[in-house]
């Protein structure tokens, strides 16, 4: 199954909710306004993390991390970033090439990615890929959605792939956490987040790179989510930064 082509009016649509919801559309430009400052020398320059908005848009779950380090690593996560091209910029793989532009040196990604690619479509573009399951779904996510997130996850295993050609020998790759009825409209989407982690999951163990996936679904709760239905609040970038620290710390 082939993304969808962005058409100019979507793309004006998507730009228009950047600015009513930055949080997870920061459109082009916007996407590094709207995220925590780029770290791109840090004390430790081995470690970069990549991603999306779960990190960027207040940057606590790295801060929570610095903490537990003792220092700051490299940062590029970009609110509103898919894993390849999109409306906003730079994309992950994108985020990857400028890092390595920077410092050729990276060892050790932190990353996630993958969620706007189905979030995007599903609240900008009418769910064209049947994402959410309505409640006479009875729980059973459609095939068009498995199709399409099966397509992410090629996405996903070339770009973790590609790192480990660039050097990258360990990758703590954060899946999910279940989304909620909120100011986004994100809901519905428990069975698309069940399948995208799995299949993200794959990815990250059936690349070349020692890859862990941390899945936050356990530990993250409704509470922990903002009123937009989509971000973690301080508790529960406090939660995710736990889990990921469990993983990083031993490879360090």
């Amino acid at each position: 199954m082939k993304k969808l082509q962005v058409s100019g009016r979507a793309r004006l649509l998507l730009l228009s909710l950047a600015v009513s919801a930055p949080a997870v559309l920061a459109g082009c430009g916007l996407g590094q306004l709207m995220s925590a400052p780029w770290i791109p020398d840090a004390d430790n320059d081995n470690v970069v993390f990549l991603g999306d908005s779960i990190f960027a848009l207040s940057g606590d779950i790295q801060k929570a991390i610095h903490i537990e380090a003792g220092g700051t690593f490299r940062n590029y996560t970009t609110s509103g970033a898919e894993l390849e091209g999109g409306v906003i910029t730079p994309s992950i793989r994108g985020q990857f090439e400028l890092a390595e532009s920077a410092n050729p040196n990276s060892r050790i990604v932190v990353m996630d990615g993958g969620g706007n690619d189905i979030l995007i479509p599903t609240i900008a573009l009418a769910d064209p890929y049947d994402c959410k399951t309505q409640w006479y779904e009875f729980g059973r996510l459609s095939q068009s959605c498995r199709d399409y997130i099966d397509d992410i996850y090629v996405d996903g295993a070339d770009l973790l792939n590609d790192m480990a050609a660039s050097g990258v020998t360990d990758i703590v790759y954060l899946g999910y956490y279940y989304t909620k009825a909120g100011l986004l409209g994100a809901d519905d989407l428990d069975e698309a987040v069940d399948y995208g982690d799995q299949i993200l999951a794959t990815a990250c163990s059936n690349s070349v790179v020692d890859c862990s996936f941390v899945d936050p679904r356990p530990v993250v709760t409704n509470a922990d989510v903002k009123s937009d239905g989509v971000h973690p609040t301080t508790s529960g970038s406090n939660k995710i930064a736990g889990l990921i620290w469990a993983e990083l710390e031993p490879r360090l």
